[in-house]
């Protein structure tokens, strides 16, 4: 068995309290965590732990319903939304993550993608109450961030408008399931190591759900080269503090000067580990579709908001995305039935 290395490495706390006089010295911290770790904790953020505790207990609720029900808003590889289960493969480990999931957004993607009224009573309103909680943090992160760029305040908040109807930033619940405690010596994954393509994403998780880990050290959106050593990035009830890390639209957007960090769910597999279902939520910044993206230096080519997400999950996950399409383009012909039989009627000779 080959031990994980670790290193004790300080992931950095950021408190919002007092944003609007403190704005210049949170951006100032908020930019080096973006440069040295590519990760941060958030406290004095505004979210309550009533808040955040009523989003568990609905993520929990909706992942107990039967399978055959939650396949009633399946998973979109077009738009990013429904959800899945065991669906996931990850290319740092060739496995599917032994997970499921459910994908929500504010505009036109989630047409058809919740379930009804009857089924999950205030889910959606729920849902879409706490995703706005979440984007208001967001919005405060967007203005630091273009200040430490040199772009106007309301830069990025533009970009991610979710009042728009091409907005693409996703709210996502995530369900692992329970792990048998074995002692093969063997190392698994819950989620395989891979950095996010979103902006910046707040995960929330619960009390004792260990297995969070981080890998700084990538240089380049292009480049996924890192070191093998990990640091364990533990909930902390008490602060309620929201774990924050840079995805690589940012990374690109900065012309590499934000790290979008390499991390993963490791699975129980050594003394200490947490072996029971685990839940977190994370909320992914996405930029609107109709977005230009390019960073000040213009590093990169100029790309739309929904040509760089296109980009992105094709390159991360292409062949697990033309397996999806080949199933949902079967799941909507079986629904069409049999094409209809014409006739052909011949006029003279």
């Amino acid at each position: 068995m080959n031990q994980t290395k670790y290193s004790d490495r300080q992931v950095p706390s950021i408190s919002l309290a007092d944003f609007e006089n403190r704005i210049d010295e949170i951006t100032t911290q908020l930019v080096d965590a973006s440069e040295n770790v590519g990760f941060f904790c958030l406290t004095d953020h505004g979210i309550t732990r009533e808040q955040v505790d009523t989003i568990f207990d609905n993520s929990a609720a909706f992942f107990s319903l039967p399978d055959e029900t939650k396949a009633q808003v399946p998973f979109s590889a077009t738009h990013n939304a429904g959800w899945e289960k065991n669906a996931q493969i990850r290319p740092s480990t060739g496995a599917a993550d032994q997970k499921e999931s459910y994908q929500m957004q504010f505009g036109a993607n989630m047409k058809g993608r919740w379930l009804d009224e009857e089924t999950l009573p205030g889910f959606r309103t729920q849902a879409l109450d706490f995703m706005r909680l979440a984007q208001t943090v967001s919005e405060k992160l967007m203005i630091c961030f273009a200040r430490g760029l040199g772009f106007p305040d309301n830069y990025f908040i533009d970009a991610h408008d979710i009042s728009e109807p091409d907005s693409q930033t996703v709210g996502r619940l995530l369900h692992y399931f329970p792990t048998p405690e074995t002692n093969d010596g063997v190392i698994r994954h819950r989620a395989g190591a891979h950095c996010d393509w979103d902006f910046v994403t707040l995960l929330f998780q619960k009390a004792g759900q260990s297995g969070l880990e981080i890998c700084p050290g990538r240089e380049a959106t292009s480049k996924f080269g890192v070191s093998d050593i990990w640091t364990k990035v533990e909930p902390d009830p008490e602060s309620n503090s929201i774990i924050c890390n840079i995805g690589d639209l940012l990374m690109s957007w900065s012309d590499d000067r934000f790290k979008s960090t390499l991390h993963r769910v490791k699975a129980p597999c050594e003394p200490g580990d947490f072996y029971g279902e685990r839940y977190s939520i994370a909320f992914f910044n996405q930029p609107r579709k109709s977005a230009k993206i390019q960073g000040p230096n213009r590093k990169y080519p100029m790309l739309t908001g929904e040509e760089f997400t296109r980009n992105a999950m094709q390159r991360n996950f292409k062949a697990v995305l033309e397996a999806k399409e080949k199933k949902e383009g079967e799941r909507l012909a079986a629904l069409q039935g049999p094409p209809a039989v014409s006739s052909v009627v011949s006029v003279g000779a």
